[in-house]
């Protein structure tokens, strides 16, 4: 064989891109939305992505400062100053975790300053403690940062909390970060206090960092607070980052801004990574994004509420299904339900084993599109958004029960 054959022989696409898995939400998205193009009636319980606008003050911000010429040109590929000011005072705020603002890097939405934190904490091998059901995102950014996903799965037989046993039972040599979300996507556990605290100085006896997920943190119900490990277990130190944004709370999934915060040291290192991939975030979203971290919550608190009310809707419609068994989630906006009891039974005409098949089954008998849970962790699940109108969440349901019902 001639070199010129062998090099036309290697593959086209790199094996570290190609082993990356296809963001599973997303794809459940495009594809009832592609089905809503066609004119079929699909409701779509599928992405995280609230049905409100953003509020009208946050999108005057963004015009005004799209009129400034200044803005109109390159800035500082770590974010503009007086975000990075105005997301320090944030944190303090919501967090009560005090940071400098050369701590904070402005990123390209929360998944950039996911595979960012990963990429500049991780060697080939270092291992992750992934509390599973894992958003999606999760093991393909550590995977792609070289790093090793481990997953330590919590049912909700304990209400989808992981204990310090279990992540004990999973430490190796070779663990380096613990990943801990709360509230969850997609299971909208929210930790106790005193577990975050717990969970935060095992991570910290055992000298590991840890990576947190704080984008739902306005988004709690039934009185549960959030508790941010960041400032439950000051014994951490500098081994914790905080990553986070505005989509969630403020209805800005497309204004696609989100930070990482962090000691000084690793920020610097993710901020020479980002000076190199996408520059800075778009300049107009920055200012956006600052109106909205810099000011009131209002509009946050009127979406929650909404939220809450198809909370309890989407919980008790998916409760009264034979075979279903759906917990009542305290934060986030996911419903995760336990369809172990519908696989292996049969509906109209097929008998689905897992909850990947039985996801394409309701898609195509009945029009409502779900995520199931091979792409959060292990089978037998299927997680639902609550994040659209009562009227589709009130359709989608009864479709559901009446699709459902009808298992054998």
């Amino acid at each position: 064989m001639t070199e010129l054959s062998t090099r036309h022989s290697l593959p086209r696409v790199s094996r570290r891109i190609a082993s990356i898995a296809e963001s599973a939400t997303l794809a459940v998205d495009a594809k009832a939305k592609a089905l809503k193009a066609a004119g079929r009636p699909v409701i779509g319980f599928g992405v995280g992505e609230p049905d409100f606008p953003t509020p009208d003050y946050i999108v005057e911000a963004a015009v005004e400062a799209a009129r400034q010429p200044r803005f109109h040109r390159y800035s500082p590929a770590g974010g503009l100053p007086e975000l990075k000011q105005a997301i320090a005072a944030k944190t303090q705020r919501d967090s009560g975790y005090a940071i400098d603002p050369a701590q904070v890097l402005v990123t390209n939405g929360g998944k950039q300053a996911v595979y960012e934190a990963f990429a500049s904490l991780l060697d080939p091998g270092d291992e992750v403690l992934v509390p599973t059901p894992f958003w999606t995102t999760y093991p393909e950014a550590i995977r792609l940062a070289g790093g090793v996903p481990v997953e330590v799965f919590a049912g909700p037989e304990q209400g989808y909390l992981v204990s310090v046993e279990q992540l004990e039972a999973a430490l190796t040599p070779r663990t380096k970060v613990l990943l801990f979300v709360s509230p969850s996507n997609p299971t909208g556990a929210v930790y106790p206090a005193d577990a975050v605290r717990e969970i935060g100085n095992w991570a910290a006896d055992q000298g590991l960092w840890v990576v947190t997920d704080e984008i739902y943190e306005h988004l709690t119900y039934d009185g549960v607070p959030f508790t941010s490990i960041a400032s439950a277990a000051p014994a951490l130190g500098d081994r914790v980052v905080i990553v986070n944004g505005v989509a969630k709370t403020y209805a800005m999934t497309g204004w696609r801004v989100g930070w990482m915060v962090g000691p000084q040291d690793l920020v610097k290192a993710a901020t020479n990574l980002q000076s190199h991939a996408t520059s800075n975030v778009a300049n107009v979203s920055q200012m956006a994004a600052l109106a909205a971290v810099s000011g009131p919550l209002t509009a946050v608190e009127e979406m929650k509420t909404a939220f809450d009310r198809r909370r309890r809707a989407m919980v008790a419609g998916l409760n009264a299904i034979d075979g279903v068994e759906c917990p009542t989630p305290h934060g986030a906006f996911y419903a995760y339900a336990d369809v172990r009891g519908l696989l292996g039974r049969s509906l109209a005409g097929t008998t689905p084993r897992t909850s990947a098949e039985l996801a394409t089954l309701i898609l195509e008998q009945v029009e409502v599109a779900v995520v199931p849970g091979e792409a959060f962790g292990p089978s037998g699940f299927l997680r639902l958004s609550y994040a659209l109108g009562d009227e589709d969440l009130a359709t989608g349901v009864a479709r559901l029960q009446e699709f459902l019902s009808g298992a054998k």
